[in-house]
């Protein structure tokens, strides 16, 4: 979203005011959603370097890194939402900085997802070679890949900046947002057709595995509807991350219907789609998970323990192996 401040009203992207109070309002409620969320993601990071057991553990990598790329992506997307509203304009450098970093962690949100459906999958479906295939070099090298395909998604669009704007465009101050900066026509036609690729690869994978584990979860237990129930849950979050791919669209068929609602639309789109996903995420797939969840209840009510636990730190590598491979299934089966 984008406004500028004129005689005590901000105008959204030149179309629409908001007036000072709706503005404060809209500002505090994003700020106090980032800092609620970050402080849950904190205290899930807290939590996976404090035992052990999460190290040996690819789910828990991805699951962290998860948290991290989230923290990270609603921390700076939060940042220029209020600066949007403070300065209006910032010099683009500056802007081409945050935008290149709040766009990779966005974009990391859906292929981290998927790695993470995928590893379920080896471990419910394929236990036994689980462990051959899910190590932990290659979990990190997984990790370098879903930023090296975030950054093909984003560089070419850097490179047509470079190759289409005179030279004093870059010493000139922008509105910070994508469509301001990177407002070729080709960058914009890229932008489609990357975004349904990858909607149709990530939704293909999402499917796929889900649907296996599915299955797989109705011969191992006997509460099938829970294990549905928890699908369904992990189901509408990957919804709430891929509209990242449909969020243009979405919103000039939105405003093609409402044009009188421009701000509203915009920043009802930003809610749903910048935030809710990182609110759903650590619910999915920290608090509800069995084993996590009995380490990080202490430290999210601040509680401190007397003990150092140590059957957490000293774990022989057959529990780990044996902790990957069921700690899906068991999360499966969590009543809602």
């Amino acid at each position: 979203m984008n406004v500028s401040s004129v005689n005590g009203t901000f105008t959204v992207a030149g179309t629409q005011r908001d007036t000072f109070t709706t503005a404060v309002t809209k500002n505090l409620i994003v700020t106090a959603l980032c800092i609620s969320i970050n402080y849950i993601n904190g205290t899930l990071i807290h939590t996976f370097r404090k035992h052990q057991i999460f190290y040996s553990s690819p789910r828990y990598i991805l699951f962290i890194h998860l948290v991290i790329n989230d923290m990270m992506q609603l921390a700076l997307s939060t940042l220029l939402h209020i600066i949007s509203y403070a300065l209006y304009k910032i010099s683009v450098p500056f802007c081409l900085i945050l935008l290149i970093i709040t766009i990779l962690t966005t974009l990391n949100t859906p292929l981290n997802l998927a790695g993470m459906a995928v590893e379920c999958y080896i471990a419910i479906c394929v236990p036994l070679r689980h462990g051959q295939i899910c190590t932990i070099m290659k979990t990190y090298i997984l990790i370098g890949l879903i930023w090296a395909a975030s950054a093909c998604s984003i560089l070419p669009d850097l490179f047509i900046l470079l190759a289409t704007e005179p030279l004093q465009f870059f010493h000139s101050k922008v509105l910070c947002a994508r469509d301001f900066v990177f407002r070729s026509n080709y960058s914009q036609k890229k932008r489609e057709v990357s975004h349904i690729v990858c909607l149709a690869l990530v939704w293909l994978t999402l499917f796929y595995t889900y649907f296996r584990i599915l299955f797989a979860a109705k011969e191992a237990t006997a509460d099938f509807k829970k294990a549905r129930n928890t699908i369904l849950l992990h189901g509408f979050q990957l919804l709430l991350c891929m509209l990242i791919y449909v969020r243009p669209m979405f919103e000039q068929g939105l405003l093609y219907l409402l044009p009188k609602q421009h701000s509203t639309i915009r920043f009802t789109a930003y809610v749903i789609v910048q935030i809710m996903p990182r609110f759903v995420s650590p619910i999915v797939y920290g608090l509800r998970d069995q084993t996590f969840r009995r380490h990080v209840t202490r430290y999210l009510l601040c509680k401190v323990s007397t003990s150092n636990h140590p059957e957490n730190v000293t774990s022989t590598k057959h529990d780990a192996h044996y902790e990957t491979a069921v700690t899906c299934i068991l999360s499966l089966s969590v009543s809602i």
